[in-house]
């Protein structure tokens, strides 16, 4: 008998977990996000006014966190969604002005069919379901990359959450997909070709300012600091032009357990440096005494 109501507890206890593994998100049993982050003059450490205006992250290391916990590669990719969303709100609340995310290279395409097939259902999945929280939330969205390639579908999703979210904002959120910065480059130049070729523009008129306005970034300010998660040390054909002056910070965690104090960590970093753009210490100090 005892042994009979033993099964019982234990088929019972399986069928919970089973309904809360289904139901709710993988996050609230493998991973804990520190919620100690607070307003831009509220976490410990920081000098007002040393926030980055602009953060850009590689997102890395969604396939081997779903390794690591015997999961499919895509749930990976789908727990990676969820820090997506707790970054953005916490760039929200901090004052950062824009955070560009590299969620798809143009060489991610090389991958296996299936990942990449699941990879554009759970991108569209994710523009039909954030463009109103987008809105609401006062935060424009602009993807970034050559998007010729996704699906009608996907592009023209795109094309309605960026124009939902296009006025009244206080935060950029830049999806790059299907990115590469060397395609970036060499779109921008071909833009200044076709003009110096139609006689619109001089030779002269060709300056690193006008290379700037035709890159897909054009209106935004540069990166001040670039994250890469999972402990690679390269910024893999990301915003190259772009991120001529940036800070770099690296960090062996998984974008899939990157929450809110591996970034306060990053700005932390970030705020202790000094930006010195070719000038020496003593003139970056002077100015700022100025």
């Amino acid at each position: 008998m005892n042994d009979c109501k033993s099964l019982h507890f234990i088929a019972s206890s399986c069928k919970v977990l089973l309904l809360h593994f289904f139901y709710l998100p993988i996050s609230n049993y493998l991973h804990m996000a520190n919620t100690s982050l607070q307003g831009k003059n509220g976490i410990q450490g920081f000098v007002p006014g040393r926030l980055p205006r602009h953060v850009a992250i590689i997102l890395d290391g969604n396939n081997r966190w779903a390794k690591l916990n015997r999961l499919p590669g895509l749930a990976g990719h789908r727990e990676g969604v969820a820090r997506v969303r707790e970054t953005v709100e916490a760039c929200s609340e901090l004052g950062i002005e824009v955070l560009t995310l590299f969620a798809l290279s143009s060489e991610n395409w090389n991958r296996p069919k299936v990942e990449v097939h699941g990879l554009m259902h759970l991108f569209l999945h994710v523009l039909k379901r954030e463009a109103r929280r987008l809105k609401k939330n006062r935060i424009r969205l602009k993807v970034i990359g050559d998007i010729s390639r996704f699906s009608s579908e996907i592009q023209k999703r795109i094309h309605q959450a960026e124009e939902l979210t296009a006025e009244d904002y206080t935060v950029t959120l830049v999806i790059a997909a299907n990115y590469g910065g060397m395609w970036d480059i060499v779109n921008a130049t071909r833009q200044l070709a076709e003009k110096l070729a139609c006689g619109q523009i001089d030779p002269e008129q060709i300056t690193e300012s006008a290379m700037e306005q035709h890159l897909s970034t054009a209106g935004l300010p540069p990166p001040d600091l670039l994250i890469r998660t999972s402990g690679e040390q390269r910024i893999s054909n990301f915003l190259l032009w772009q991120c001529a002056y940036s800070e770099f910070y690296f960090t062996d965690t998984l974008w899939p357990d990157f929450g809110r104090n591996e970034l306060q960590q990053a700005l932390l970093s970030y705020a202790r440096r000094q930006r010195r753009f070719g000038k020496t210490s003593e003139q970056v100090e002077a100015e700022i005494l100025c």
